[in-house]
């Protein structure tokens, strides 16, 4: 079965979210740092609500930036698996789960903010349960997988072809 170090990403969903990580890091990180300082220049701390909403937005704020950096660093961007019949991030399945038929992208949930124009295609990831369990077999097998509420599920893969856009 193939491993995948980092996740799969469209360019479009790469840029959008570098874009976000420039601003985060930058412009945003700034002006909550100016005003952590404005409110800190009000005097008592311990009562200043200004103060701990500015540093809860700057911890959120950082763990975004965290994220972000790691999820950039590692993705595999635009290139679409080879239309060979094997389930791997960058490819929209058709399976019968649990006696239902069901169509989704394997890759990142990132992904799926770009996913507009009429498609209504939801995005499992790789390392979902689901993910990790189709996740280098081929069109025509059945496998299953205990899900997170314990319950074993069979997925039959019916159909597995490179996204595009």
């Amino acid at each position: 079965m193939p491993t995948q170090e980092g996740a799969w990403l469209t360019q479009e969903a790469y840029d959008r979210l570098k874009k976000e990580l420039d601003h985060l890091a930058g412009p945003y990180r700034q002006e909550i740092v100016d005003r952590i300082e404005q409110a800190r220049s009000e005097g008592d701390l311990k009562e200043n609500g200004g103060y701990h909403a500015a540093r809860e937005e700057q911890g959120k704020n950082e763990g975004r930036i965290q994220q972000l950096t790691q999820l950039l660093e590692n993705a595999q961007v635009g290139e679409a698996p080879a239309d060979d019949g094997v389930i791997e991030a960058g490819m929209v399945v058709t399976a019968e789960i649990a006696g239902d038929e069901m169509t989704f992208l394997m890759g990142s949930r990132e992904v799926a903010e770009d996913l507009t124009g009429g498609e209504d295609l939801e995005v499992f990831s790789e390392r979902s349960p689901m993910g990790a369990a189709i996740n280098g077999h081929k069109v025509g097998e059945t496998v299953s997988y205990t899900a997170p509420n314990g319950k074993d599920i069979t997925v039959k893969l019916l159909k597995a072809k490179p996204f595009s856009r």
